[in-house]
């Protein structure tokens, strides 16, 4: 059947197969049929398009993933323009898939097809992976958070991260660290300058 399919639906199946690989690709498929995907584009690496701040802030960061995700309409042209925001965003299992919760993309401006600027979206991932992940969030205090959204050679990618919330004080000794490490970096610059002004005059 696979084999058949032209359309939005054939191009999903030929990204999942490139980006995730294609062990379970056609379960991702079953019932989006009306989805638009991302269609490839020819730029390569990594180019960010929004990063969630506060999870590395307020959460201490156990292990991390990438994840596909699945977009409709005009939302992939959002992206591309850099309209996203993670702020407020949360991951949550249904029915044995990772959903992404608050991710908001605006509709464009020279749209055609409207969406839901915060629906929920599909994540998409090896079942392999899905299932060892669902595994973990059993465990007390753990939580599923997205870190970034970004493009990886044309495709639309989430990292997302098994997170432990952490309490009052392991936030003030982060910020308390991350301060010092700033402090020493400053100090560690203002020395190298300092030596290069002295190496300057004495030649």
């Amino acid at each position: 059947m696979a084999g058949h399919l032209t359309g939005p639906l054939a191009r999903y199946r030929s990204h999942v197969g490139q980006s995730e690989g294609c062990a379970g690709a056609a379960e991702w498929t079953d019932g989006i049929d009306e989805e638009v995907t991302v269609t490839g584009s020819r730029e390569t690496g990594r180019r960010s398009i929004a990063s969630n701040r506060r999870a590395r802030r307020d959460h201490t960061i156990l292990k991390t993933y990438e994840a596909g995700i699945v977009l409709a309409g005009d939302e992939v042209k959002s992206l591309r323009a850099g309209h996203a925001s993670l702020a407020g965003a949360f991951v949550q299992e249904h029915d044995g898939e990772l959903m992404l919760h608050g991710l908001h993309i605006p509709e464009h401006a020279h749209g055609r097809d409207l969406h839901q600027p915060r629906r929920t979206r599909k994540l998409l991932m090896h079942r392999g992976e899905i299932d060892k992940v669902i595994a973990r969030l059993g465990e007390a205090g753990v939580t599923l958070v997205p870190l970034s959204l970004y493009f990886q050679n044309g495709w639309a990618k989430v990292e997302i991260a098994l997170a432990r919330g952490r309490r009052s004080f392991d936030k003030r000794q982060a910020i308390a660290q991350r301060d010092a490490d700033r402090q020493i970096a400053r100090e560690l610059s203002d020395r190298l300058r300092a030596r290069r002004r002295r190496i300057r005059g004495s030649s």
